[in-house]
């Protein structure tokens, strides 16, 4: 089923959740029961991020150093079959620019449809190893392009002129950014390219975490008001370390409230952060759904417990 569909036929709260596949030479039990631990609480569907390869550089007896190029987390493709025929819950998996080559992408693409998988997540990605490609293979640049590529492939036209192919049928969401994407001078400016995505075929949106509603809303009003019509889901973290300070606002982008940075820098050990950024987002989850939003999307990696904390205290059907 497409989360489009989903998300019209709910008509009460639920969640979604976003996991990462294991390290490589992880053992997929941890999966296992990061997505069994959250059955209670019935999420629609699962986000399985995806990364391109990146490059390590490996010290040698003699000093110098080898450059080296592989992916840490392989494994998206193997996951969606697991949580769509294991599980029952429809799998979303992310789908990147940066690091693919617009002919992996069609293989890619053609590999889920075999598999039946009918969601995926356009995003540019991370930068960390751009590879040039072959003369005779071309890239997606942004994430708009890669809406357009998905949906060519709806419409059954492929990168080669085929006869008689058959078409995907693929639902498709993108990001969007209240605090606006890093690379963008403005607001205005990446809203226009969210709408743009909308135009060409995206079906929804899920945001950037947030720790202010009041970036969503003001987001939300503005994108509204400037023909953005998709479904905008709020994506929510739960904040766990005294790290996450430092390490989201640097990897994310986003803003963490003074009053919050102060609460948790006062607290006296990790259990009482987890105490603190717990409490955050059920103030936050409970502000959502008091205004009006019916689907909390939550990056919760592979580490479900405050998740499984913050529903016992939602208390959603």
């Amino acid at each position: 089923m497409w989360v489009a569909e989903i998300l019209a036929r709910e008509t009460s709260p639920f969640i979604s959740v976003e996991i990462i596949p294991p390290r490589r030479g992880g053992s997929i039990q941890q999966v296992y029961d990061a997505v069994e631990s959250l059955l209670p609480y019935r999420p629609r569907y699962i986000n399985i991020t995806s990364h391109a390869a990146e490059v390590i550089w490996q010290q040698q007896p003699d000093g110098t150093y080898r450059r080296r190029v592989k992916r840490r987390s392989p494994g998206t493709f193997g996951l969606c079959a697991v949580i769509k025929y294991k599980y029952g819950i429809e799998p979303v998996p992310h789908l990147l620019c940066h690091g693919f080559t617009r002919e992996e992408t069609e293989d890619a693409l053609i590999e889920l449809h075999y598999l039946g998988v009918e969601n995926v997540m356009a995003l540019q990605g991370e930068e960390k190893y751009a590879r040039p490609p072959n003369p005779d293979r071309t890239v997606n640049q942004y994430a708009y392009q890669l809406v357009e590529q998905i949906i060519a492939m709806n419409q059954g036209r492929f990168l080669d002129e085929l006869t008689d192919a058959q078409p995907t049928n693929f639902c498709i969401g993108v990001a969007a950014y209240p605090e606006k994407h890093y690379q963008a001078p403005n607001l205005t400016f990446d809203i226009q390219n969210l709408k743009r995505k909308q135009d060409i075929g995206a079906s929804y949106a899920i945001t950037q975490m947030f720790f202010d509603n009041q970036y969503y809303y003001a987001f939300l009003q503005q994108a509204r008001a400037m023909g953005v019509h998709i479904p905008i889901i709020p994506g929510l973290k739960i904040i766990t370390r005294r790290e996450h300070l430092y390490s989201l606002p640097r990897a994310f982008h986003v803003t963490i409230p003074e009053s919050l940075t102060a609460a948790i820098l006062a607290a006296c050990d990790d259990r009482e952060v987890q105490e603190i950024g717990l409490e955050w987002a059920y103030q936050q989850a409970v502000d959502l759904l008091s205004n009006g939003v019916r689907n909390l999307h939550f990056y919760t990696m592979l580490y479900t417990k405050p998740l499984r904390r913050l529903m016992e205290r939602l208390k959603l059907d």
